[in-house]
């Protein structure tokens, strides 16, 4: 694999047809007294979209990210995307940090510099940690790939081809959502370079091997029957992307008010932001989010990694096990996962950590500000809990990383 500086550069004829676009938004008839019943506001898309259009600086979004240092793979599989921040601890531990959908390497911007910079949110240096955040196949600036047969088990060996690339040889693996599948795939695939995995969700289609499925737990089976009603209420997308992803594809490729209302909904329906999602992400965060899936023309792409989970879900077999140390960080307004006991007969959980508040997203910051005033890249999604909690896991599991070799570029 061939590893080359990457830089951020939209094409001014992209950002004006995007504003054309945006000027021609066909807008659905009105419905009275509905809300967000629907599935989004109407009134609240149209505010968003008018800032899209006068107010949203993507010149300035984009030079913020250009500070952070991008690089790409290349390889005969395609391009990976990434993000690589170093320590200047002599002994940092390597960390992959996967996002997932509609997720993308940005939302780990501040959470990855605490990473490797532990001084600046109170820690030792001996905490530091070397930073890889790589964008999956097919999201933002990561390649699509041309052919059938992508999967998280496909992409954990790109990943552990990258690390082989960057000179680590052993690392931990971060992840929530697809990222999730992903790092859990690198424990299954790779577990003799696995160090340990931190997981803020458990993949959907996991299934552990059920030699008596009658031996469920009260809480087992009511998790089921919880996840059932949420899929019949909530799961609309996951169905669609998962069985006939490329009938809603040219939609979201074409109209962007119709990409942002497809991604929106999930940002107030997944967070802990009680309905209003503007206490939680302002509009600069979610148009750089909506932004990037538009300039990359990723969102087809994208979604249909749920296409390809369904043909290769995460079901064990009997004696099949994660067995890499496992600590799972479970937020509050999470869309449902397992209770403890059912990650346990296919996870090895040595840390289960309950956090205060916080949704799929992680914990993300309360915000009351006008979407006026945002100057600045958004941070990330997750907050300093998450360190934390990666911090923990460092150091309850893996103290004997300080006495072995750890191997850098």
């Amino acid at each position: 694999m061939e590893i080359r500086p990457f830089r951020i550069r939209i094409d001014e004829g992209a950002i004006s047809d995007l504003r054309q676009r945006l000027a021609r938004t066909r807008w659905p008839s009105r419905m009275t007294d509905v809300g967000w019943a629907m599935g989004m506001d109407q009134d609240f898309l149209r505010t968003l979209i008018a800032y899209w259009l006068r107010e949203f600086d993507w010149r300035r979004i984009e030079d913020s990210l250009n500070r952070l240092p991008q690089f790409e793979g290349v390889s005969e599989s395609g391009t990976i995307h990434f993000v690589h921040l170093r320590s200047n601890a002599p002994r940092a531990m390597p960390i992959v940090l996967t996002h997932g959908w509609p997720g993308h390497f940005a939302e780990f911007r501040k959470v990855g510099g605490m990473l490797a910079n532990p001084a600046s949110c109170g820690r030792q240096s001996e905490d530091a940690f070397e930073v890889v955040i790589p964008s999956l196949p097919g999201y933002a600036f990561s390649s699509p790939t041309g052919v059938a047969g992508t999967n998280v088990f496909t992409i954990a060996d790109q990943w552990a081809a990258l690390m082989s690339a960057l000179g680590y040889s052993r690392f931990i693996a971060h992840g929530g959502d697809i990222g999730a599948g992903v790092s859990t795939a690198l424990g299954l695939r790779h577990r003799e370079r696995v160090v340990g995995l931190h997981l803020n969700y458990i993949p959907g289609s996991y299934q552990p091997h059920l030699p008596n499925p009658g031996e469920l737990t009260p809480e087992e089976n009511e998790f089921l029957t919880r996840r059932a009603a949420w899929l019949d209420a909530e799961g609309g997308y996951s169905h669609v992307q998962s069985t006939k992803p490329d009938v809603l594809a040219p939609a979201l490729q074409d109209s962007p008010a119709g990409l942002a209302a497809w991604i929106i909904d999930k940002f107030r329906s997944w967070s802990d932001c009680g309905g209003d999602v503007t206490t939680r992400f302002d509009f600069d965060e979610l148009l750089t989010t909506v932004s990037l899936y538009w300039f990359t023309g990723s969102m087809s792409s994208a979604i249909r990694l749920y296409w390809e989970s369904r043909r290769s879900p995460l079901r064990l077999s009997a004696g099949e096990r994660i067995e890499v140390p496992v600590a799972v960080a479970h937020f509050p307004r999470e869309i449902p996962i397992p209770p403890r006991s059912y990650v346990e007969r296919g996870y090895n959980v040595t840390r289960w950590s309950e956090m205060s508040r916080g949704g799929h997203f992680g914990r993300s910051r309360s915000r009351r500000r006008s979407p006026t005033t945002s100057d600045h890249l958004p941070a990330s999604f997750v907050e300093t809990p998450f360190v934390l909690a990666a911090l923990a896991v460092r150091r309850t599991h893996f103290a004997f990383w300080r006495t072995s070799r750890c191997v850098r570029p």
